[in-house]
């Protein structure tokens, strides 16, 4: 309870020092003018919400929104920035499909005195990209891994740093999952779970039966869950089908850990491997509550739509933006400066506290 106290106050901290680093940028600024907004698709639910909270901050702030969603087709996304500038956009912020497909269409945004803000996906290869809104993805990365670690008793607690739970000895059966290769995040979170995970596999601990461990063998394009379904059931298919059974499964998105367990339910698993997440969308909640998935990563969207909100106010308003990160995210062309907000682990222990007391999610949608 004390432990969950400190997380609730942890989150509601971090709340406050956003609140802190957009005074003078946002609460206080009115603005008129169009601002482009660019998501990359409505198939999760985590893209409405973040569109959603941007424009309805800038409307707030008198500016004019054109939100657009490009369903994950590059050339759509293209398009519609470019149809932005034609109409007049004084700033661009994108979560971007691909980061390194958008180099013309920024460059014609910085010969318009455009300023560009990447939104939670850092856009790559461009030096046309001015901040960068997101939270911090490694941090991400071994939180995914920590929670597998603790639901399968590898690690007795969330704050261990070595094999101290009561499966400490292993061996155990676990397959990895990243997001989609095209997404420099998806990077971000495998490695910093492999940070976790690697000491564990080496030591013996941990088995990867597929023997699939290296990012390239283990992404999934476009965090499309039907792909993730198709390669789980390859995998116990090819690696699983003497009886052995699969105790963890690293999945880096809640669209993904949806897909896996109906891999595993389809091949005849009453009892589910302890399944990871992230986003905390409603149905994977559901899912947590059901007791098919262990744990999903909360990232806060309303105070990231916030801080992208703030930095382009800031830009247009003559003022330097808030950033807490100078020298992580490189894009291969600059390092962009960053504003990292703080994920937190949720589990069935906490999801009451952190996702429905916050407002979040609300409850009546989890019946």
């Amino acid at each position: 309870m004390i432990k969950m106290i400190k997380k609730v106050l942890g989150i509601a901290a971090a709340g406050s020092l956003v609140a802190l680093a957009l005074t003078g940028c946002s609460a206080s600024s009115t603005g008129t003018g169009l601002i482009g907004v660019s998501m990359p698709t409505q198939s999760s639910t985590r893209w409405i919400s973040d569109g959603d909270n941007i424009k309805s901050t800038l409307e707030a702030d008198g500016f004019q929104v054109d939100l657009q969603y490009a369903e994950d087709d590059i050339p759509t996304q293209v398009s519609q920035l470019e149809a932005m500038l034609t109409k007049g956009a004084k700033a661009l912020i994108i979560a971007a499909i691909d980061g390194t497909q958008l180099t013309d269409v920024l460059q014609s945004a910085k010969d318009k005195g455009v300023p560009v803000i990447a939104y939670d996906r850092l856009i790559r290869d461009s030096a046309n990209v001015d901040y960068y809104a997101t939270f911090d993805n490694f941090k991400v990365g071994v939180q995914q891994a920590t929670s597998m670690l603790v639901g399968m008793g590898v690690y007795a607690t969330e704050d261990s740093t070595s094999a101290d739970g009561a499966n400490a000895a292993g061996p155990l059966n676990v397959e990895l999952f990243a997001g989609s290769p095209d997404d420099n995040n998806a990077t971000f979170f495998f490695n910093g779970a492999m940070s976790v995970l690697q000491p564990l596999i080496d030591s013996g601990v941990l088995v990867v039966k597929s023997g699939q461990t290296e990012f390239t063998k283990v992404a999934t394009l476009r965090w499309d869950g039907a792909v993730a379904q198709k390669r789980m059931e390859d995998i116990l298919v090819g690696s699983y089908a003497d009886g052995s059974k699969v105790n963890g499964v690293l999945s880096p998105y809640d669209g993904l850990s949806r897909g896996i367990i109906a891999a595993l339910t389809d091949g005849g698993y009453t009892t589910l491997p302890t399944i990871t997440g992230q986003d905390a969308e409603v149905l994977s909640v559901k899912a947590m509550i059901a007791g098919e998935q262990y744990s999903t990563i909360f990232k806060d969207t309303r105070e990231l739509a916030k801080v992208a909100v703030a930095m382009a106010e800031a830009i247009l308003n003559g003022k330097t933006p808030e950033t807490n990160d100078t020298t992580t995210y490189d894009n291969g062309v600059k390092v962009v400066p960053a504003m990292l907000l703080t994920p937190y682990i949720v589990t069935l222990d906490n999801y009451k506290t952190v996702l429905i007391d916050s407002g979040y999610i609300k409850e009546a949608d989890l019946k």
